[in-house]
Parts: C-alpha cells; sequence; structure tokens
C-alpha cells in the first residue's frame, strides 16, 4: 500500500484487494475494507445487481474487516468491455492541430492556434466523439509496477476519467445517458507512440492494439466510488506527476464531447452491459507534449478529485 492511504468521497467505495488468499471485492470505508465474498463473488457480479446492492452497501456494519493498510489493492473490476476515447479535450487537441499545422505547413503560430481553435468549435458542434476498444488483459492495480514492453521508445501517459455502466443499454439518448452510470474510477491508458503508425501500412494508418494494450499498460483504481458520491464529473481535476514534476492538470470541464453524448455515441453501435468501462480522454500534458517519455526507474502518480490516487513505478521488461 501507498503512504498516505488512498481516499474516495462519499462514505463508502468498493474495490478488489488481496490480503493472504485468493483476492475478494470489498466494501472500503475510509481506512477499512469489509470482505463481500460472502455476499457477492467479484465487484462485477455486484455492478450487474446494481440498483439492488448500492441502498444496501452503507448498512453493512458486521462481517470481516481489515485495515486497508494491509491489502493489496487491485484492478477494482474485471470489465466486459473497455470502451477508450480518443482526442476529447479541446486543449490537447489544439495543442496537436496547431502543432502539425506550424511543423507541417508553415503557419504562424497564432494563426495556427486561431485555426486550431476553429475546427474544435466546429467538432463541438457538429461532430461525433472518437472511441476505440481496448483490452481488458491490459489492466493493472493502481500500484503495480508498469511493465515497458520490448519494442518501441516513446512510452507515454494519459490519466483519464473512466466510467463503470451500471445497467444495460442500446441507443440510449444523451438526456437519460447519466442514469446508465453507476460509479466511477482513474485508468492510466498508456500508449507507446512510436508503435502507433503502421509504415507498411499506411492506407489503413494507425495501430491501437499494440500501441495501447501491453501488459500493465492500463493502472485501473484504486476504488469504484458510487457515481451518487462523486459530484459533478464534468468539475473534477485531473493532475499527473511524473518523476515529481507536474506533466498534466486539468479539468474535466475540457471535455470535448461531455458523458452523456460519449454514451449516447457508443450506444449506436454496441450494447452497453453493467461492468462495462469507457474512458473518458486525456488532458493536455502528455509526455510527447512534453518531449519526455517514459523510462526504467520512472515513477507516476495520479490523481483525479474524489477517486484516490495511483502510483505506478516504471521498469523494463526484462
Amino acid at each position: 500500500m501507498p503512504d498516505p492511504l488512498p481516499t474516495h468521497a462519499g462514505p463508502f467505495a468498493l474495490g478488489t484487494f488481496r490480503g493472504t488468499a485468493e483476492p475478494f471485492p470489498g466494501l472500503v470505508t475510509g481506512a477499512r475494507v469489509r470482505d463481500l465474498s460472502d455476499l457477492v463473488p467479484s465487484v462485477r457480479a455486484l455492478v450487474e445487481d446494481w440498483d439492488r446492492w448500492l441502498p444496501r452497501l452503507g448498512d453493512l456494519t458486521d462481517g470481516t474487516w481489515y485495515d486497508l493498510a494491509g491489502l493489496e489493492v487491485l484492478a477494482p473490476i474485471e470489465p466486459g468491455q473497455i470502451l477508450q476515447s480518443g482526442a476529447n479535450y479541446r486543449k490537447h487537441v489544439v495543442d496537436l492541430v496547431a502543432a502539425e499545422k506550424e511543423s507541417v505547413h508553415g503557419t504562424t503560430p497564432e494563426e495556427a492556434r486561431a485555426d486550431a481553435e476553429q475546427m474544435m468549435d466546429e467538432r463541438i458542434r457538429d461532430g461525433v466523439p472518437y472511441v476505440f476498444l481496448g483490452s481488458p488483459r491490459a489492466m493493472c492495480g493502481p500500484y503495480d509496477d508498469i511493465v515497458l514492453p520490448a519494442l518501441g521508445e516513446q512510452h507515454d501517459w494519459e490519466l483519464e476519467l473512466a466510467l463503470v455502466i451500471g445497467k444495460s443499454g442500446r441507443n440510449i439518448p444523451a438526456a437519460e445517458a447519466m442514469a446508465y452510470v453507476a460509479a466511477y474510477t482513474i485508468c492510466n491508458d498508456l500508449t507507446t507512440r512510436d508503435r502507433l503508425y503502421r509504415p507498411d501500412l499506411k492506407a489503413i494508418g494507425t495501430d491501437w492494439f499494440t500501441a495501447k494494450n501491453a501488459d500493465t499498460f492500463l493502472p485501473t483504481g484504486p476504488f469504484l466510488v458510487p457515481a451518487t458520491f462523486v459530484g459533478d464529473p464534468g468539475d473534477l481535476r485531473i493532475t499527473l506527476r511524473h518523476n515529481g514534476v507536474v506533466r498534466q492538470d486539468e479539468s474535466t470541464k475540457d471535455m470535448i464531447f461531455d458523458i452523456p453524448r460519449l454514451i449516447a455515441y457508443v450506444s449506436t453501435t454496441t450494447t452497453l452491459r453493467p461492468g462495462d468501462l469507457l474512458l473518458t480522454g486525456s488532458p493536455a500534458g502528455n509526455g510527447a507534449h512534453w518531449g519526455v517519455f517514459l523510462a526504467p526507474g520512472d515513477v507516476i502518480e495520479a490523481e483525479i478529485t474524489g477517486l484516490g490516487h495511483q502510483c505506478n513505478a516504471v521498469r523494463s521488461h526484462a
């Protein structure tokens, strides 16, 4: 466990933990964890019956309790599918577009930024989100080591607010979408930048599978915090430090497409089911922006308002 212990908004949160035996679902209340394995086999099973369980969780006082400090904190849930939003923070995308206009087209910095901001305004008004699938096998715990794969050198961070779906739905109207959110958690959606584009398949373009789904490339948790305790998810602070230096520090207010629009969009293609994760995009401040990438011995510290924090050491695959 890290020092200090992770905190959470509201009276309780949920997670998956390991003591001396098998992993178990747990109810977190401050520094204590109630083993829920006598009631449900997993956090996923609890979310699949969310409307019945949520009102009962705050009343659980008996049962087996542990000190959080004595437990290993694992990724809080095994999701059904992981939906990942790309290019969803205005400042981040404006920075990328403006940099390209300057370097490729020779535009002045002022013109490049003005053009990029106009593009984003049009996208907000008339565009749709950009979403792709991730692999649950990439997930690891919030304090696990990040293991850099053998291939690629530009390993980058992307801290994101993630939501957990709490009931099934298809073609969900944006006006009704928030009723489908059970809880929120933290995900750091790592990317190997120099493996993102395929020079042998330029017509196809990006290779999201290879660039984003290496083992340990999705630190998740520490907890699932019920949506009712989080407040406005459109006004949370996302902060990431790389070796003690603040690299990302932005409000979720900067999202291009908010959570209702993301849910409405993805549900036109796939049926959302309880336990699915939807990542909402990463703000400005990735390593590519700073010209700094992950290397063995680095430490990433990350937090989002009310959801706790992560701390991951980086090591080589060897």
